[in-house]
This record gives structure tokens, sequence and C-alpha cells, in this order.
């Protein structure tokens, strides 16, 4: 083909759409050489990296009951027995954060005025995407690169466990970085450049979920201090000044050295301090959205890293270093001979070397172009380097039936019976595509970890396929018939 010939070709914006996309793509990779070494901005997962994971069990449990009693005075006679937050999460149901058997349990709800209907071992979706939430608070304020944190949850709606993976991190750091907890302190401000201390985290007794203030429509996280903490809390505020002028002297939260909130006592509670102390506190943040974010920010923070349910450690692993090496070796070969397997077979299939390597070269682009993307949000570990070799696979399929269905006599027909052939071709490849999409979506809606890499790097790569490259070869192989048939 001449020079201008290719030009034509390039100027399609569907084909100029595919080479953008791949040139940023590349650029989001960015493969470099680093100390001898090649290597790029893409995330690696435990698989290619080397590192530890740790699987943990919640104990707590998940109890159907009936009472005959009112449910808050069953609730709260039940909860001082078991010396333990018994929580409601739905109808006749609760959550018992203390692990109990079920024999253990029996006589108890039975003595609360209840009895048990169903038992299972676990916790709520609410309590353990709280979990999820501070484990990942936790490993983002350590900078620990690569950590990945999924809950196994059943059909139930019960989760049972909660896998954590620290990519390039010993057994013993991932241990430690997991039951780590913070240093959570309460100052007073005494002068403008000045605070003073109040309390640690140690005398805050239970922190509660965020709740939105009905009256006001401020969110909020309430949180009880010990009897020795309430009373230093109200000396403190009575010495610096916090009860009279409370504006002067706002109450800093501090994690770590961070000061993570900062507000004056609410007038009415500085009228309370004066005549007593206050356990029960509640740290206001403000309204809509972004009061509903600060607010289970906060919670973490006045857990300090503390999780809301004792877990114990089901499970652990560690890779080696040195074969994460291997499995990225071993990933990028397989991924290569897949594509030189894929555009032997073509070849050998159409006899034309013309129309395989545009085949061939589509092909390569969507992987690249699906690499650059999932960059941003995804980590590449074993199942999801199965969902690039499998999206080949399916890729190369469509982009025969592309082939096949405007191919005639090896060239390409009038430009009107060429287009209706395209689309005709793009409809079969569509339903192909909606298939493939119907078939992953539980994989990626149910968080079951590796599979749900899987599911979404097959997913994005029959998109990109369908949306942007098929269209784009269509353009490319009619143009190189064409030329064939001149």
């Amino acid at each position: 083909m001449t020079r201008e010939e290719w030009v034509a070709i390039l100027k399609n914006w569907q084909v100029a759409l595919v080479l953008a996309l791949l040139v940023l793509s590349l650029i989001a990779i960015a493969p470099w050489i680093e100390g001898g070494k090649p290597t790029t901005s893409l995330q690696f997962g435990l698989d290619l990296e080397g590192g530890s994971w740790l699987q943990l069990e919640f104990r707590a449990v998940v109890v159907g009951f009936q009472t005959t009693m009112p449910q808050d005075a069953f609730l709260e006679d039940l909860g001082k027995r078991l010396d333990t937050e018994v929580l409601l999460i739905g109808e006749n149901q609760i959550e018992i954060r203390k692990f109990f058997t079920r024999d253990e349990l029996d006589p108890l709800v039975t003595e609360a005025g209840g009895r048990i209907t169903s038992y299972e071992m676990g916790v709520s979706q609410a309590t353990s995407s709280d979990v999820k939430r501070i484990l990942e608070e936790k490993l983002n304020s350590l900078g620990t690169k690569d950590a990945r944190v999924n809950t196994l949850t059943s059909l139930s709606g019960i989760t049972r466990y909660v896998r954590v993976e620290l990519a390039g991190v010993d057994m013993a750091t991932a241990q430690d970085i997991v039951g780590k907890q913070g240093k959570f302190e309460i100052r007073i401000q005494r002068t403008a450049n000045e605070t003073e201390h109040v309390l640690y985290g140690d005398q805050i007794t239970y922190v509660g979920l965020p709740q939105k203030n009905p009256q006001q429509g401020t969110w909020g996280v309430s949180f009880s201090m010990s009897d020795q903490g309430a009373d230093a809390f109200r000396q403190a505020c009575i010495q610096h000044g916090a009860v009279d002028n409370p504006d002067a002297h706002p109450l800093l939260m501090i994690l770590d050295n961070v000061t993570v909130y900062n507000a004056p006592l609410n007038p009415q509670l500085a009228q309370k301090l004066k005549t007593g102390p206050e356990r029960q506190l509640i740290a206001t943040t403000g309204a809509g959205e972004n009061g509903l974010n600060e607010a289970m920010k906060l919670e973490i923070h006045l857990r300090a890293g503390a999780l809301p349910v004792d877990v114990a450690i089901a499970g652990s692993g560690t890779v080696p270093a040195l074969m994460g090496e291997q499995f990225k070796l071993m990933s990028l070969a397989a991924g290569i001979l897949a594509l030189i397997t894929v555009g032997l077979v073509v070849l050998y299939r159409y006899r034309e070397p013309s129309i395989v390597l545009p085949m061939v070269l589509i092909n390569a682009s969507e992987v690249v172009i699906l690499l650059g993307i999932s960059r941003f949000f995804l980590q590449l570990d074993l199942a999801t380097i199965a969902g690039l070799i499998a999206v080949l696979g399916t890729g190369i399929d469509q982009l025969v039936i592309v082939t096949d269905e405007v191919l005639h006599e090896g060239k390409v027909p009038s430009p009107s019976l060429y287009m209706k052939r395209l689309s005709r071709a793009v409809g079969i490849i569509v339903v192909s595509a909606a298939t493939v999409f119907i078939a992953m979506l539980p994989l990626v809606i149910i968080d079951l970890s590796t599979l749900r890499g899987f599911a979404l790097v097959t997913i994005l790569g029959t998109l990109i396929g369908v949306l942007i490259t098929r269209p784009a070869y269509g353009h490319i192989i009619m143009g190189i018939l064409s030329r064939k048939g001149a």
C-alpha cells in the first residue's frame, strides 16, 4: 500500500482513536529500566510481587431470634448478660460482637426472654464494610504499597472472613500492620499556638456508627469515655476556659501526630460540663455527603485502627519475591506465546499476511489499552493475567467473524454492501459480548477476591473490543482488501 493509502486509513476517527488510546496507555504503563531491570507503573498483586496474605475470621455471630418481650428491653438485657454489643441488623436478627457457641447462647437468650431461630458465625454486611474501611484506612495511612482487602460474604449476606494481601511485605510485618493500633489523643487549645493534653484513646470505651441528626441534618459520631476519662475531659474544659468560651478553646483529636478533628464544644455541652462530667459525647462533622464521609473517617480515627469485632487468623501464607519474579516472566511468556499461536492459526486459515498482521496488531493493542486502563484501579495477579489471555482469544475470534463476514472472494465488495456486512458482523459480536458480560457479572458483584479481577478484566476487554477496536479493524481491513482488489 502507498503512503497516501495508509494516511487515508489512519485519518478515520475510529482508527485514530485506537492509536491515541494506545499512546496514552503506553504513557500510563510507563515502561523503563531501573537497576538494570525492566519495570513499569503497573500495580502487581501478591502473586507477581511476592509478599504475605492473612485470612482473618470474625469472632462474632449473627443470630435470628423470637421474643415476647419489647424488643429494646430484650436487646438491652441480652447485651448485659453477654457483656458485649448486641446490634439489631434486620427483622428478628441480631449481631453479637463476641463469639459464643450456640450451646453457650441458648440458655442466655432464654433467660433474657427469647429463643434462637438461626445461628451463623460472622458479621453483617454493614460491619464487614466498616472493617474493610478501617483496614484500608490503616494500610493507606501507613503507606503500605499494593495492599488489598477483600471480605468473603456468603449467599445469606453474612461475612465470616476478611482477607488481607500485602505485596512486598513479610509475614511478621503483615501481622504487625493488621494488628497495630494508632496513638489517639484528645487535646485542648490553650492559646493560639499551644495545646494541652486531655486524654488518650484508651479512655474511649465505645465508638458508635455515623448518625444523622434529624433536626439539624448534620452527621456525627457518638463515643463514650470511661469515668476517669470523663472526669479528665471535664477538668480540662473548665481549667482552660472551654466551658465559658468554647470558640477560643476548641478540642483537637490527634491520631499518630496528625490532627483529624478540630471543633469547639457545643454550647449545650459546655453548660452541662459546669455541673458534672459527661461520658457520652457526639463529634459533629457537618451536613450532606461531605459530612457523612468525614463522619465515616472520624469513626475510624476514634477507634485508632481497632476493629469493632475481634478477629482470629484463620490462614496465612507468603509468596517469596523470587517466585513472584518467576511468575511475572512466565505470565509475559504465556501472553507472547498466546499471541504468536493465534497469529499462526489465523495465517493458516487465510494464507494472507496482509490480513493476519492487522489482526494480531489490533489484538495486541487491545491488551495494551486494557493494561493502561486497569493500571489505575486494578492489581495484576495470576487471575487477571488469565483474563488478559482470555481477552486475546475472544478478541481474535471476533476479528475472524468480522473478516469472514466482509471477505468476498479475497476482495472487498462495494462500499454499501461492505458496510451492511460489517454491521451484521458487529451485531453478532455484540450478542457474543453480551453473553460474556452476563456470565462474568455475578463474579464482579459477589466479591470472590481473585475471581473478581478475572471477571473485571474480561468484561473490560470485551467492551474495549466492541466499542473501539472492532470498528477500527473493520475500516483497516476495508482499506487493505480494497487495495488487493484494485
